[in-house]
């Protein structure tokens, strides 16, 4: 497992082992956990992704942003494990905020859980909202 260095911010990326169609990687950042996703969150991908971010929710910190903007596509099971995370985080007394494209906040919205789920438009808003709670 090789772990990624961001010289520029001196935060260590650690790759995470998810599935073929969706990759990631975690950073810790200040009293947040930081999840850059990318490739697909469907019901191939969900048992794995629900069992790693919980996992990693449990370690903590319990402050939880995932960073759905480079995902191509959540299908219902993708869904159902976000709202499970947050929930999740909640019990924890953490928060999940979640920063989306325009693809995953569409389909948010269709099943109308834009509510429930914090959507966020960037990374830094998130972080921001972390603060503030």
């Amino acid at each position: 497992m090789s772990v990624h260095f961001n010289y520029e911010e001196g935060i260590i990326a650690e790759p995470l082992n998810l599935t073929v169609s969706l990759r990631g990687t975690r950073e810790i950042r200040d009293n947040c956990q930081l999840f850059r996703l990318t490739g697909l969150l469907d019901a191939f991908s969900e048992p794995t992704f629900r069992k790693v971010l919980g996992g990693k929710i449990d370690e903590g910190p319990k402050h939880i942003i995932l960073d759905l903007s480079q995902i191509d596509f959540v299908d219902s099971s993708g869904l159902g494990a976000l709202v499970q995370l947050a929930k999740q985080a909640q019990n924890a007394e953490g928060t999940l905020q979640i920063v989306t494209n325009a693809r995953v906040t569409q389909t948010v919205k269709l099943v109308r859980l834009e509510k429930f789920l914090s959507l966020q438009t960037t990374v830094d808003a998130a972080l921001e909202n972390i603060k503030g709670s």
